[in-house]
């Protein structure tokens, strides 16, 4: 959707999302709930810190030697984060997308508190799971953010070298910062659909009913729904405006995180020696049964879906890079015309025919 398509929005829609969340209040929640991560010696720790700082610098030079994108642009510093500090810049990071802070007409005690307190206890679960971040949407350069405790664990619970490891990870989140620096327009692209998915029209409740039970009854049907968990729930409930929005922001997520798990691999031994035995592990990892309670709130906050994001996304870029080679490629990321339609990113052919032609 382009600016003018959203500017020209009906004019009793109202922006949903001003005021509904205090961030603030999330933060502080999510600080004071999140559990505490791996039990480490200091030295430990630090190590850790310096050696994820050195690996996030150092992964710039083959991500992209193999993606084939380099604007020249200098590599700013990593931030090494344990838990509460990634809830803290998430939160932030969330405030600044969709311009959620209370304003000065919403002065009441009670505003954006409630769902504070419910996105800091989201905030909280998924901090234990984040091992990093590329935020594009703080400061100049955007900020790449590497939760230390997280990675520790992880490298600890699949058995395998600690420095390639962190490096991997280095490789997969600076992938994302290599994508919105060489392709700047995908910030603004995320944030004119987040602004579709805040506008809400006086829509009789009937019909979001309606559209909510035509869902359940597809779903029953079997007919695939591109998101999960609570985000499908809400696509259900939504007018054709923000279904769509939400969707290209799914498609967009997809090859994001598929663009960068196929760079991560593709750097080879080389750069990463057990580069097959940490991929080998950590898909077995994802694939390993959860808890009941952990299940649960995978399936309410929709991880699930974000874990068949990268095997999607992967498998689309695998087979476009393997059919076109990657300067080919590289077109996906020219503007939005150009990004996979829902209907292409399970068949990478039908974007071929239609972008490359």
């Amino acid at each position: 959707m382009t600016g003018s398509e959203t500017a020209s929005a009906p004019a009793r829609a109202r922006t949903t999302l001003a005021g509904v969340v205090d961030w603030n209040v999330a933060a502080r929640t999510g600080a004071a709930l999140v559990p505490a991560g791996p039990r480490t010696s200091r030295y430990s720790a630090e190590h850790a810190v310096a050696e994820l700082a050195a690996a996030s610098m150092r992964a710039e030079g083959p991500v992209r030697e193999v993606s084939g994108l380099d604007d020249g642009s200098v590599v700013p510093d990593a931030l090494i984060v344990d838990r509460p500090g990634w809830i803290r810049a998430a939160a932030d990071s969330m405030a600044q997308l969709t311009g959620s802070g209370v304003g000065p007409g919403e002065k009441g005690k009670f505003v954006g508190k409630p769902a504070g307190l419910q996105a800091g206890a989201m905030l909280a679960f998924l901090s234990t799971a984040i091992l990093g971040q590329y935020d594009p949407f703080s400061g100049p350069d955007g900020t790449l953010l590497l939760v230390a405790p997280n990675i520790m664990a992880v490298e600890r619970a699949l058995n395998v070298p600690p420095s390639d490891f962190r490096l991997w990870v280095c490789l997969h989140e600076v992938t994302h910062r290599v994508q919105f620096s060489s392709a700047p327009w995908i910030a603004d692209y995320m944030r004119r659909n987040v602004k579709v998915l805040g506008e809400a029209g006086d829509e009789p409740l009937a019909d979001m009913l309606a559209r909510l039970v035509a869902a359940v009854k597809e779903r029953r049907r079997g007919v695939e729904d591109p998101a999960g968990g609570v985000i499908g729930l809400l696509r259900a409930t939504q007018a054709a405006p923000q279904r769509e929005a939400l969707d290209r922001l799914l498609m967009l997520g997809t090859l994001l995180e598929g663009h960068a798990d196929h760079v991560m691999d593709a750097v080879g031994p080389a750069v990463v020696p057990s580069v097959a035995q940490i991929r080998a592990a950590f898909d077995q990892r994802r694939k390993r049964p959860a808890n009941p309670i952990q299940r649960l709130l995978r399936a309410l906050l929709g991880m699930d879906a974000k874990v068949a994001q990268y095997v999607r996304g992967k498998a689309f870029v695998d087979e476009v890079v393997e059919t076109v080679g990657m300067e080919h490629f590289n077109t996906v990321w020219t503007d939005a015309e150009t990004l996979p339609r829902t209907d292409e990113i399970g068949e990478p052919r039908r974007w071929v025919a239609r972008v490359l032609g």
